[in-house]
């Protein structure tokens, strides 16, 4: 089994291999680069949700790999401020998708105006924690929980439950003509 993931960032790499590696023994990983087509920092679970259907998509099209993963984070907007938010799209040549989300942590207050100026979320966290490149670590959930929780584990966890459909797969109606709407409809 090929398994590509529609990203070059080592944490989104390993975060799939560490869950996907123990269920298709033999199977081999690839990163590609695959566009989000949203903006480089979402907002909304929509716009992160597309982002991450998109990556698997894109990856899936440029490798023809058994099973392509996408990952995409992003921030929300909720009456305490502004939170993470990260998900998860697997998506087979089939058409099969399963989505999968969550990782909702609240930011500090002093966040929001740097995201407003137009920052991505990391460089602002690497500008408040003298940290570099931290979205390729353990993140801002990784900085700010003080290793209670990692962004590799956070995304791990999001494609735990977009595995769904592909486990339980009777429990879920089969994509119709490959899942062709389905995509037809995304775009």
């Amino acid at each position: 089994m090929h398994i590509v993931i529609g990203s070059l960032n080592p944490v989104k790499q390993q975060a799939a291999r560490s869950v996907l590696a123990p269920l298709y023994p033999g199977a081999t990983f690839e990163g590609v680069e695959a566009p989000s087509r949203v903006p480089a920092q979402p907002r909304g679970d929509q716009e992160t949700r597309s982002g991450a259907i998109n990556r698997a998509r894109a990856a899936l099209a440029s490798t023809g790999a058994d099973l392509a993963v996408g990952f995409e984070s992003g921030l929300i907007e909720t009456e305490l401020g502004l939170m993470t938010c990260a998900w998860c799209a697997v998506i087979a040549p089939d058409g099969r998708l399963g989505v999968g989300g969550g990782s909702h942590m609240m930011l500090p207050p002093d966040v929001k105006p740097q995201i407003e100026e137009g920052m991505e979320l990391g460089d602002v966290i690497d500008r408040l924690t003298g940290r570099r490149n931290s979205k390729h670590a353990e993140g801002a959930i990784g900085l700010l929980t003080v290793g209670l929780e990692s962004r590799e584990t956070a995304y791990a966890h999001t494609l735990r439950l977009a595995l769904a459909p592909f486990r339980s797969s009777d429990r879920y109606t089969p994509p119709a003509n490959g899942g062709e709407a389905a995509q037809e409809r995304d775009r």
